[in-house]
């Protein structure tokens, strides 16, 4: 695990097809406060691109990093 902050929340959709991972990660951020950081394990392949632009749209910061078995973990940063 990297060295950011501890996740206050996390979403497991791994197996889940898009637009699910996303819409799990919206739905979880609602009850974060700014600030919160928010993990989402998913196996979909557009996850990565989803939640980029999703972010970029939102005010979010999101991290991507590649875990085994084509795992992606996602934290996404709460603005």
């Amino acid at each position: 695990m990297s060295d950011q902050t501890s996740p206050a929340e996390s979403v497991d959709a791994r197996g889940e097809q898009c637009p699910m991972p996303l819409l799990m990660a919206k739905r979880a951020l609602r009850g974060l406060p700014s600030g919160a950081v928010l993990e989402v394990l998913s196996t979909d392949a557009g996850s990565e691109r989803d939640f980029e632009s999703f972010a970029r749209l939102a005010g979010h910061a999101v991290a991507c990093e590649r875990l085994l078995d084509d795992v992606l973990r996602l934290t996404i940063t709460k603005a």
